[in-house]
């Protein structure tokens, strides 16, 4: 199995992010953490597209303000590339939500919700992607649905 790679544009975005490895953890699918700005490490975001077929199913890519790293990432490559817009702005992650949807068409970056929970739904969506090549992540999936309807029903 490949791995997805969790890419955000600071180290201070690592807490909201963690629920996103703490769900890949979960599944039990393995992914690489990086810190790559789309702006102030442009060079080294190009280079990390370059090679990321060889390693990686998915890339998620976390980022506030403009939040472009996700759209950089997709134009440069053709791996499913899932935005996460960080609430790190005065506009509690607006900027960002709209920066990561608001995608040319031909370009998609699938966008989920602003902050943890929208780490987390990148993970799980993540998942559900792998799922098509890897058929024991159906399984878990399937699990892990059954389980939050459980907890659901348990009240």
């Amino acid at each position: 199995m490949k791995k997805v790679a969790v890419i955000m544009g600071s180290k201070s975005d690592l807490p909201v992010m963690e629920s996103c490895t703490k769900t890949l953890d979960e599944f039990g699918v393995p992914y690489d953490v990086k810190v790559l700005s789309a702006h102030r490490t442009m060079d080294e975001v190009i280079a990390f597209c370059e090679k990321a077929e060889e390693e990686y199913d998915v890339i998620i890519a976390a980022a506030g303000y403009a939040a472009h790293l996700g759209g950089v990432i997709a134009a440069k490559t053709t791996l499913p590339v899932i935005g996460v817009p960080l609430d790190a702005s005065p506009l509690k992650g607006i900027d960002s939500l709209l920066s990561i949807v608001q995608m040319p068409g031909g370009i998609p970056v699938a966008t989920v919700t602003i902050g943890k929970a929208g780490a987390k739904n990148a993970a799980v969506l993540a998942v559900e992607i792998m799922a098509i090549k890897y058929p024991e992540l159906k399984e878990k999936l399937k699990n892990y649905r059954e389980e939050m309807r459980r907890k659901v029903l348990e009240g």
